[in-house]
């Protein structure tokens, strides 16, 4: 039995509600079990209970055993002075405040299934801990857990976004090209596509924003793909040319290439595509984040991305390795990519910091016009029953499964809260 486990039984009132006596016998009536506390002190504060004709306002701490507030040091620590009920497992002592003042204690009482049930989710190998018991989900609960899963994430992704704007002092622009880049990396190539990203602010690339040949050199040249020797490759000897001028001139040190990957991808995903995209990108946008918050039609959100790379990349996917021409203009998967990893956690982060309830709206509301990705972790889910018609789903699932089913942090989840709220 786990002291966290007993804690979720308090919240969730799963106790028996008939029998609740303390150690000397008086009637205990629960009015309010209080707020879960996050901070050091008693785990409920702000409860309300009942014991005996007496009612009682203040916190409550809960242990398996009683002898475990003076293994806690609690007798000792005045900020347990005002706990106005012990709540455990097993009451194997009498136990007091710091001023010796004895504190009622509570044995609490509860159906033996939420311990087995619990105990059995957390020895489960399934795919998720309660896949066995899926099936008793109610549809409309879970559609509105699903709701509240995709706004954590989104919080969550905020959060990482906030960090990475004060390394950038706040630049909105700065701070989305990074994002954008690494996005654009996907994991294989995620972080040396955000290392790019770092070593040539954007700031630089936009001082060259009416050449694309010097935007792509700088890029190129910093990404390490410049240091060989083409000699029947006259655009690549154009690009090494102007970075040998540009590198100098802004004091730049370039990448190791090797950092690259190319294996495993299906050459349309070529790091050496994707930078030429980037460059594109920047050639034909000024100010792309400040567009993207004035943009509210999703088909007009994806044009803004839909730029064509220089006319060398139509017959190559690496330098110096002709193929056959074809336009690598990003595709519809590449661009919802984007939004859904990019441009919608952005806009939530922008909302949130600005209080602005409409950037936030408008964020999801991109993710609900969006098919729902495509991925190992929504397939799974699929083969349990679950099919999700749209990204904001999709993200909502892949939080369940990531920050939950896969931590166990099953009294943390609604399903948890179902299948053991359970008489049998």
């Amino acid at each position: 039995m786990s002291e966290e486990l007993l804690q979720f039984i308090w919240q969730n009132r799963l106790f028996d509600k008939d029998s609740l006596t303390t150690h000397k016998g008086e009637k205990v009536e629960v009015i309010h079990v209080g707020s879960r506390s996050t901070n050091s002190g008693p785990d409920f504060i702000n409860s309300r209970v009942k014991i005996g004709d007496k009612l009682w306002a203040g916190n409550i701490e809960i242990h398996t055993q009683a002898s475990e507030w003076f293994k806690h040091g609690h007798d000792a620590d005045k900020a347990y002075d005002n706990v106005i009920l012990h709540v455990v497992k097993k009451n194997n002592t009498i136990i007091r405040r710091s001023n010796g003042e004895e504190i009622p204690t509570l044995e609490l009482i509860y159906n033996s299934f939420c311990e087995l049930k619990y105990e059995e989710l957390k020895s489960s190998r399934n795919w998720i801990p309660c896949q066995k018991d899926f099936h008793i989900k109610d549809d409309f609960l879970f559609s509105s857990w699903l709701e509240r899963l995709c706004i954590e994430r989104m919080e969550q992704k905020a959060d990482r976004i906030r960090s990475l704007l004060e390394f950038y002092k706040n630049d909105w622009e700065q701070t989305f090209y990074c994002a954008l880049a690494t996005n654009l990396g996907y994991k294989i190539n995620a972080q040396p596509f955000e290392m790019l990203a770092k070593s040539v602010p954007l700031n630089t690339l936009l001082r060259h924003r009416d050449n694309l040949l010097q935007i792509e050199a700088l890029l190129f040249g910093q990404a390490g793909f410049l240091a060989a020797s083409l000699f029947d490759d006259a655009y690549f000897n154009s690009l090494k040319k102007e970075y040998q001028f540009l590198k100098k001139k802004y004091e730049l040190k370039p990448m190791e290439n090797h950092l690259w990957q190319f294996m495993r991808l299906r050459p349309a995903g070529f790091p050496t595509v994707r930078i030429a995209q980037l460059a594109s990108l920047i050639f034909h946008s000024n100010n792309l984040f400040s567009k993207i918050l004035e943009t509210t039609d999703l088909s007009k959100l994806r044009a803004l991305f839909r730029v064509e790379p220089s006319a060398y990349w139509l017959r190559h996917y690496q330098f110096n390795k002709q193929g056959v021409s074809k336009v690598k203009r990003m595709g519809t998967d590449t661009l919802d990519s984007i939004i859904i990893n990019s441009i919608v956690p952005f806009l939530f982060c922008y909302g949130l910091l600005h209080t602005n309830q409409k950037t936030k709206d408008q964020a999801l509301e991109f993710l609900s016009k969006i098919d729902a990705e495509q991925n190992s972790i929504v397939k799974n889910w699929e083969g349990i029953g679950v099919k999700a018609t749209h990204a904001m789903a999709t993200q909502s699932l892949i939080q369940l499964k990531n920050e939950y089913c896969s931590r166990y942090k099953c009294l943390n989840c609604q399903l948890g809260l179902w299948i053991l709220a359970r008489k049998q």
